[in-house]
């Protein structure tokens, strides 16, 4: 692993704040990288792998627990990772899930530092019509994103094969979505140093 990636994951990361509101975030000075995903995908579990912190976000079997942007930085700063409410539940009230789409879409459209979305898929299920609506709005915001696949360790090698080919032609014909496919296992830690990896490159504006 080059030294920079070692050295920006090594540091502790902390919770800096968790915002309702799109006037709640700090200035759009320093580059951010996002996780979207619908609930229960496993995103609070992957952020805790990538930082190699057990507890940093908050993980839940209750879907939807995430509802506000909650964001996360190293000690010594330079990026920050936002950490987007969870999509697709269907037990929150009809209000409240109205009130955290409006602030999604809100972030994506009023971010000129954010470099990328991460939208994270169950390889057990692939793309649903939740995922495809996010991207929707990703690619009419002209954000670039990437689909991680997660839980990876939940399947056969041979249908992890077939999920990824799915997945590609899903986003084939989609102006912002990267190409890549990254595959991820919080637990196995399949993926986490791409991720990693990534995530310092857009930190040193590479």
């Amino acid at each position: 692993m080059p030294e920079n990636v070692r050295l920006l994951f090594a540091r502790p990361w902390v919770f800096l704040k968790g915002c309702v509101r799109v006037s709640d975030l700090p200035a759009d000075d320093i580059v951010e990288v996002a996780f979207a995903g619908r609930s229960n995908v496993g995103k609070s579990s992957l952020i805790n792998a990538l930082v190699g912190q057990g507890s940093l976000a908050r993980t839940s079997n209750t879907p939807g627990r995430t509802q506000e942007l909650n964001l996360f930085a190293p000690e010594t700063g330079g990026i920050r990772i936002v950490d987007m409410p969870g999509y697709g539940f269907a037990k929150a009230p009809k209000p409240a899930v109205e009130k955290w789409n409006k602030l999604i879409h809100q972030f994506l459209r009023g971010r000129p530092n954010l470099r990328r979305v991460y939208v994270l898929v169950d390889a057990r299920h692939g793309p649903k019509a939740n995922d495809a609506t996010v991207m929707n709005e990703l690619d009419k915001a002209a954000v670039s994103y990437q689909v991680v696949l997660t839980k990876a360790d939940k399947m056969l090698e041979k249908d992890l094969a077939a999920i990824i080919a799915a997945t590609a032609k899903f986003i084939a014909k989609r102006p912002a979505a990267h190409p890549e496919i990254i595959l991820t296992s919080s637990e196995k830690a399949t993926g986490i140093d791409t991720l990693r990896t990534e995530i310092a490159r857009f930190r040193d504006g590479l």
